[in-house]
């Protein structure tokens, strides 16, 4: 009888196991699949789980903008790295290059889109959807940095990034908005108080570290993974631009302190001179863009930028820096092309070659070649009535952009360092009088030019 009694017992227990077993299973299938955007459908040749759930996420997310008739396109990193190999593919095919999920099933943990700021304004009835559909949201702001200016530092914010996570995947939306320099502006992700850092990787965010400037992309509707999604057109373009697109704000709250110390010179001659530095700088811009030639603001240019977010008024020219490296002989005549003859040649390519030009009455362009060396950077000067050379030294640098007076250029993204190894610690005190000679900071002697290459290395015109 005990026998029979634990037999049944056993029983009972194992076919109540089975049913809790089942209702678990239905349970997770029915309702969490839901909720979570964990439910695997078929994908055309993925892979079931972890891969299956990022394909899914995606699916849901673009599902969602397009209801709300928001147009994305996608920035990852990664994805666009793959997207690239088959792109010629990718573009005859509209059906997508393959039956595997090959992109979007990628290993990762969240996938990343931009969106254009002007192109939707009503935020609120996409989050409701987004929750209607199981998506946890975040919203990233910070002050908006266009209506900062000498007059107004606004305090105004913008949503910088978006951030919505179903299951164990997120999608990274960047907000990109256009600037006067006629390119477009993303924000750094930075977390207020009171924010779950949790919430994501955030470290591991491509779009999130510091702000960045990019040209407007054109863009191409393409079918990846069966989904239609729309990209960069050409994606490696793109990847090389993200590579080098930190981006510097002017520092205009210490422009303001400084211009307190030392008012502005607002004088006709001032206000004349700022107008044609202005206009000689975006043509010399439009001149070495044309030519591939990447170039940033250097010397007095540079130190106007950084400490008054505006063009030195008594300095009376324009300073442009040009890795030696990336030296075209096309420069000298595209720039007299463009109406800008040549004032000087000191110097050659292999050493100390300097560039100037001459722009609208007294202003002139002035160029600078720079050359590497194993633990500094440095470029050349030459007294033309004596043959004398000079050195000026500068730490290692890398480049940033910036926008200055409506123009998106480069300048040193270690800024101060370049500043002070020219002007020196007081590099905050105006200077009217300055001999490049001997002012510089980091200027040396760097012996004579032989007499007789004197014809080839001091040109004046």
């Amino acid at each position: 009888m005990q026998k029979i009694n634990r037999n049944v017992v056993l029983a009972l227990l194992s076919l109540a196991s089975l049913i809790f077993l089942l209702f678990q299973l239905c349970y997770y299938k029915f309702y969490l699949s839901q909720k979570n955007g964990a439910a695997f459908s078929k994908v055309r040749g993925s892979q079931s789980g972890q891969d299956s759930t990022r394909w899914h996420v995606v699916r849901k997310f673009l599902g969602l903008i397009s209801s709300h008739n928001i147009p994305v396109y996608l920035i990852d990193p990664l994805i666009l790295g793959l997207v690239d190999k088959d792109i010629e593919q990718i573009r005859s095919s509209p059906d997508g290059p393959s039956s595997e999920c090959k992109y979007f099933c990628a290993p990762r943990d969240f996938t990343t889109f931009a969106l254009l700021d002007k192109t939707w304004k009503h935020e609120v009835g996409l989050f409701r959807s987004a929750e209607k559909m199981g998506f946890q949201w975040l919203k990233i702001i910070n002050k908006d940095p266009r209506l900062d200016g000498m007059d107004d530092l606004s305090g105004v914010e913008i949503p910088l990034h978006y951030i919505f996570k179903l299951a164990s995947h997120a999608i990274h939306l960047v907000v990109f908005y256009e600037r006067s320099g006629n390119f477009l502006w993303h924000g750094p992700l930075r977390l207020k108080q009171r924010m779950d850092r949790k919430f994501v990787p955030f470290r591991k965010l491509h779009f999130g570290r510091y702000p960045g400037a990019y040209e407007k992309p054109e863009l191409l509707l393409v079918s990846i993974d069966d989904l239609k999604v729309q990209i960069p057109k050409n994606p490696s373009s793109f990847l090389d631009e993200m590579s080098h697109s930190r981006f510097l704000e002017c520092r205009y709250r210490e422009a303001r302190a400084f211009f307190q110390m030392y008012p502005d010179d607002a004088s006709l001659d001032a206000v004349e001179f700022r107008k044609k530095g202005k206009s000689l700088l975006h043509l010399a811009a439009l001149t070495l863009n044309n030519l591939g030639v990447k170039f940033w603001l250097s010397s007095g240019t540079c130190l106007g930028w950084y400490r008054q977010c505006n063009v030195i008024p008594h300095s009376k020219d324009v300073d442009l820096g040009i890795f030696i490296r990336d030296y075209k002989a096309d420069i000298i005549p595209a720039f007299q092309n463009a109406g800008l003859p040549l004032k000087h040649k000191f110097g050659k390519v292999e050493d100390s070659l300097e560039l100037s030009f001459q722009g609208e009455d007294d202003v002139k362009l002035d160029i600078f070649f720079f050359y590497e060396e194993d633990d500094h950077i440095w470029n050349g000067g030459t007294q033309a009535k004596s043959g004398k050379k000079f050195k000026y030294l500068f730490p290692k640098f890398t480049l940033c952009w910036t926008e200055f007076v409506e123009l998106k250029v480069h300048v040193p993204c270690e800024t101060l360092q370049y500043v002070e190894a020219n002007y020196g610690p007081e590099w905050k005190v105006p200077v009217k009088m300055w001999d490049w000679k001997s002012s510089p900071f980091n200027v040396q002697d760097n012996g004579v030019w032989p007499i007789d290459e004197w014809d080839n290395v001091i040109q004046i015109y």
